[in-house]
């Protein structure tokens, strides 16, 4: 196959439709925990995290929220990976056994958004969320003046964490921040390509600028201790306790139990087995969904 214009738009029209059919191999899960928020700027603000919405009966004028300002934001990251096809194997017309390549590229990207959710989510222990702790933490400040006190939202422990989440709100306990959407490329013109020219070779890229960060600590618990059904009913507990800086309810109800692959076993058996050994009956059989992440051990 002579290199030309023609043939180059040829093997980028093939290089695409492998990059596609690789990445419509894998279904992404990070939409259920994280809220997708579209990016304009190179960092988005979050000052107004902090207070949930909730309605009142209507007596007299209407009461304004305030919304509570927080120096939180999170700045968008680029990210890249890139692919060279050798002149030779356009010439000899020998591109399909580069075409794997190209399909796992694809996976990559449709991989990525996971990825870097959950290793968000796996941060949580000594990363800021918006009221300036950890987002996992144990001195979580809830309430107004003399009702001020710490609240907690994690376990202690040494073992593989495991993870409990509210997903059922709009607003989801973690934040995914999309400024370009993961897109395919090719530097292919010989003419004006100094790549080509030195190297003799075609290069293929997918690039994205995106980042993860989190939303509201209150959705979500983490433990490092050992997941137990006692561990495990007294973080639901917990949770469906939690209050607003007012002393409402917050009515946080979590869905999901995520977990590692070292805790797999121990959560299905948890959640998803009708009895327990012995026979007795399992209370907590499918109370929430597990989610096992191979990017959290």
């Amino acid at each position: 196959m002579d290199i030309s214009a023609p043939s180059l738009r040829a093997v980028f029209t093939a290089v695409k439709t492998e990059f596609n059919a690789g990445r419509s191999t894998y279904t992404p899960t990070y939409t259920r925990i994280a809220t997708v928020v579209p990016s304009t700027t190179s960092s988005e603000d979050y000052a107004w995290l902090g207070e949930f919405s909730r309605l009142r009966e209507w007596i007299g004028d209407r009461h304004v929220n305030k919304m509570a300002l927080h120096s939180y934001s999170i700045k968008n990251k680029k990210f890249e990976a890139t692919e060279g096809i050798a002149s030779e194997y356009i010439e000899d017309d020998t591109l399909g056994v580069l075409m794997p390549k190209f399909q796992d590229m694809g996976y990559a990207a449709a991989t990525h958004p996971d990825e870097l959710t959950y290793a968000c989510l796996a941060s949580g222990w000594n990363t800021l969320c918006y009221d300036g702790q950890n987002f996992f933490d144990t001195e979580h400040v809830v309430g107004e003046g003399e009702n001020e006190k710490l609240v907690s939202n994690m376990q202690d422990g040494a073992l593989a964490p495991w993870y409990l989440l509210d997903t059922r709100r709009p607003l989801k306990p973690l934040i995914f921040q999309k400024r370009k959407d993961y897109q395919l490329s090719a530097k292919t013109d010989a003419g004006n390509s100094d790549h080509v020219f030195m190297a003799d070779e075609y290069l293929y890229g997918v690039d994205a600028r995106v980042n993860a960060g989190f939303g509201f600590w209150q959705q979500a618990f983490g433990s490092k201790a050992e997941l137990t059904e006692a561990n495990f009913n007294s973080v639901i507990e917990k949770m469906m306790a939690l209050k607003s800086d007012k002393g409402r309810p917050l009515g946080i109800n979590p869905d999901l139990l995520v977990v590692g692959p070292t805790n797999r076993s121990k959560a299905k058996a948890l959640i998803e087995a009708m009895q327990k050994e012995g026979g007795a009956s399992n209370t907590n059989y499918q109370a929430v969904e597990v989610m096992v992440v191979p990017w959290l051990d």
